[in-house]
């Protein structure tokens, strides 16, 4: 069976369109919250929203999603108190 030139460019394009699905299916990462005197107390969206607002000392980047669950997300160091389970 010959392989046709049509069905060589099909399989090169499923091909790339697979390796770009897999390197693009990788475990999502997101900066955790700084380990610091300014954040160890932050245990709601409202308390981040303060600096983190619009209006903020440091705005969320443009295209950051408007979850209302930071933590979901953003990992607080274990050793913080109630960083088990923080209030939303």
């Amino acid at each position: 069976m010959k392989i046709s030139k049509r069905d060589t460019i099909f399989i090169v394009i499923v091909t790339v369109v697979i390796t770009f699905l897999t390197l693009g299916a990788k475990e999502r990462t997101t900066k955790a919250v700084p380990d610091d005197a300014t954040h160890d107390q932050a245990t709601s969206r409202e308390q981040c929203m303060t600096c983190h607002g619009i209006e903020g000392v440091k705005p969320q980047p443009l295209g950051h999603p408007k979850a209302n669950q930071c933590f979901q997300c953003h990992k607080q160091p274990d050793h913080w108190v109630g960083s088990a389970v923080p209030s939303q």
